[in-house]
């Protein structure tokens, strides 16, 4: 289907925490389903990373999500929705290098406190709520020019 269509292209995946075997899925499909519809290239990179960046915190922080996407004429949206802990403080998990990962997942390389930033840093619009206790909905907006 050309990009240039009135429809919008809806994908879902369903993640699941603890689960690192299958990290990169979700944004690499997301990443071949732009390329097919001839995206440019910085907004697929762009968006393969705050996919990816948000697969990771699910895997890491929470028991499972959801990831949607919707692909329009004009933009990408690419909603998470998890049941984890939640974020007691967004302010401060926002902050390049905060992190709550617990040990065991630096030492795999992961839980630098970067995950939310570049997900932030990689979005035209950006919006994150939190319930501790029930879990956290990302919802990521990549205008395409």
């Amino acid at each position: 289907m050309p990009l240039n269509s009135d429809k919008t292209i809806e994908g879902s995946f369903q993640l699941v925490g603890g689960n690192f075997a299958t990290a990169g899925e979700a944004s690499g499909e997301l990443k071949r389903t732009l390329t097919d519809l001839g995206v440019a290239e910085e907004i697929i990179r762009r968006a393969a990373i705050a996919t990816f960046e948000a697969e990771i915190n699910v895997i890491i922080y929470a028991a499972a999500a959801r990831l949607l996407y919707f692909i329009g004429p004009s933009s990408i949206r690419i909603r998470i929705e998890d049941m984890g802990p939640g974020i007691e403080n967004i302010e401060q998990a926002m902050q390049e290098g905060y992190s709550t990962a617990p040990e065991w997942v630096r030492e795999m390389g992961w839980g630098a406190g970067m995950g939310l930033p570049n997900m932030k840093k990689n979005s035209d619009e950006f919006n994150i709520e939190s319930v501790v206790g029930e879990g956290t909905t990302v919802e990521m907006v990549l205008n395409i020019p």
